[in-house]
């Protein structure tokens, strides 16, 4: 009787989960549209109209842009750590943080600068290689 005394509230946490997911779904289903067309059935990647096969890889720019996301939400959680203990490291906390936040922005500004933060249709209108445009042109 103890075993089961500990583990009711588990099974009664379990039991809630189900059921809430139960009813969402099958809200999702009796309160979705029923009707289809085209351009519901296109896939959708990441802003970027599709076009060709869609096992083709997607370009790497767009994993760039996700390994910076990364960079600086790893990033956040720091900032959001050393702000739960400011009051306990100091200033020499502070100046930790600051060098460290500043060396991120400095990454930040020249990714901009170097054109690393542009990717998808508009990123070929704008980029350019010694002197000439994307195209090959002067």
């Amino acid at each position: 009787m103890q075993i089961f005394n500990e583990l009711l509230p588990l099974i009664i946490y379990t039991v809630a989960a189900v059921l809430m997911i139960g009813v969402l779904l099958s809200a999702a289903w009796w309160l979705g549209a029923k009707k289809t067309c085209r351009n519901k059935e296109m896939p959708y990647e990441s802003g970027v109209i599709p076009s060709g096969a869609a096992r083709r890889p997607l370009s790497v720019p767009f994993y760039l842009i996700a390994i910076y996301f990364i960079v600086f939400d790893v990033e956040t959680a720091f900032i959001f750590t050393w702000a739960t203990d400011w009051d306990q490291l100091g200033m020499p906390g502070l100046i930790h943080i600051t060098f460290f936040t500043g060396a991120l922005m400095l990454g930040l500004a020249w990714l901009w600068i170097k054109g690393g933060l542009e990717w998808g249709p508009s990123a070929g209108k704008n980029r350019k290689y010694n002197g000439h445009n994307a195209t090959g042109n002067s």
